[in-house]
């Protein structure tokens, strides 16, 4: 599957537009992850425990938009977005949305 965050894929033609899809995940710190947290926190710098949750739900969320895109038939998402949101103090929300299309590599004349 091509996942990209342009609007076309170079070498490729755009067959069907098959819609939106969005992938997604919720993720929250432990006791033992807020604690580390917290004393990054006082400490000051790079909050590693929370990167760490982040990266995880990236993941997590391009992985649901790639399932997604893949039961409608999509062989690429174009244009694709990330959103991250907070909510109930401590849990993040990953979103990942894009164009599911399927897509198909151009043979051009002076490669025949």
């Amino acid at each position: 599957m091509i996942i990209v965050t342009t609007q076309w894929i170079p070498g490729y033609e755009i067959e069907e537009i098959l819609g939106l899809v969005w992938g997604l995940s919720v993720r929250t710190r432990g006791m033992l992850g807020r604690f580390i947290s917290g004393i990054e926190a006082m400490v000051g710098g790079r909050g590693s425990a929370y990167l760490e949750e982040f990266d995880k739900a990236r993941r997590e969320a391009l992985e649901d938009l790639k399932r997604r895109a893949a039961d409608i038939g999509a062989n690429a998402v174009l244009s694709i977005d990330f959103e991250t949101t907070e909510i109930l103090e401590g849990f993040i929300i990953v979103t990942v949305y894009g164009t599911a299309v399927r897509v198909r590599k151009v043979v051009s004349s002076s490669t025949r």
